[in-house]
């Protein structure tokens, strides 16, 4: 297995990979991001040795206990210690190399906040009930916030600081979402960008199953309702079972 290579401290990138049971795509994964970036795998409560694969592959293992999406997206963004952070699927769908122009782009200042837009490279890749209930949000999202978006792809980078005055609370699947309206609402600039999406390596936690894409829109439309720029400490309840 090839290691990732880690970042010294000075290093100004950090990629937050939650993570669940992802022991067989991690090798490929980690191997995919860039040299000098340092890999932070949440372990969101793994049984398959995930956090051992990912620890001997070089990668900075941060442990989530509590089940949700994004309560292992914001305990990887409050370990990172990188001004630019970006996040990523463990799954293999994403490679993490495509965030390297994310990132250009945030450092440069022409950008607050960039997307991936997602482009399925096989059938199989996106199913038909999960690019539907995106597509409806996407432009629900364009409705509340005036953003001319597609998707709300797990594939991003934004500065660190700025993330966390964001105070993002959900700890579900309306974590994406929470962050780009939350965004919306400062006036970031937000941009979005196509990139290939890939069969996933193993079974979806949510967006496979009919049951798990409802729990997705569900919470992702808890998060539109909300009003705006709230700045609510408090963090959302994470059930079981509510995952990717």
């Amino acid at each position: 297995m090839k290691a990732v290579t880690t970042s010294p401290p000075s290093q100004d990138v950090d990629v937050v990979l939650p993570c669940l049971n992802e022991a067989s795509a991690l090798p490929w994964v980690l191997a995919r991001v860039p040299a000098g970036w340092r890999a932070l795998v949440v372990d969101n409560g793994s049984t398959d040795g995930s956090a051992e694969v990912a620890r001997a592959l070089g990668a900075t293992v941060v442990h989530e206990p509590r089940r949700g999406f994004g309560a292992a997206c914001h305990a990887g963004l409050r370990a990172a210690t990188a001004d630019i952070v970006c996040f990523c699927d463990c799954d293999a769908s994403l490679d993490p190399s495509l965030l390297v122009p994310f990132v250009r782009e945030v450092r440069l200042g022409e950008a607050d906040l960039v997307l991936g837009r997602r482009r399925p490279r096989s059938r199989g890749a996106w199913p038909a009930h999960a690019r539907a209930a995106n597509l409806a949000l996407a432009g629900l999202l364009r409705r509340r916030t005036g953003l001319r978006l597609h998707d709300l792809g797990p594939l991003r980078a934004a500065r660190r600081e700025a993330l966390l005055e964001l105070r993002l609370t959900d700890r579900r699947s309306g974590y994406p979402l929470q962050m780009v309206v939350r965004a919306a609402d400062a006036g970031w600039r937000v941009t979005e960008h196509d990139v290939p999406y890939l069969p996933r390596t193993g079974a979806s936690k949510v967006t496979g199953t009919w049951r798990g894409t409802w729990q997705a829109v569900r919470d992702m439309s808890r998060v539109l309702s909300a009003p705006a720029a709230v700045h609510d400490v408090q963090d959302t309840p994470a059930h079981g079972g509510n995952r990717r």
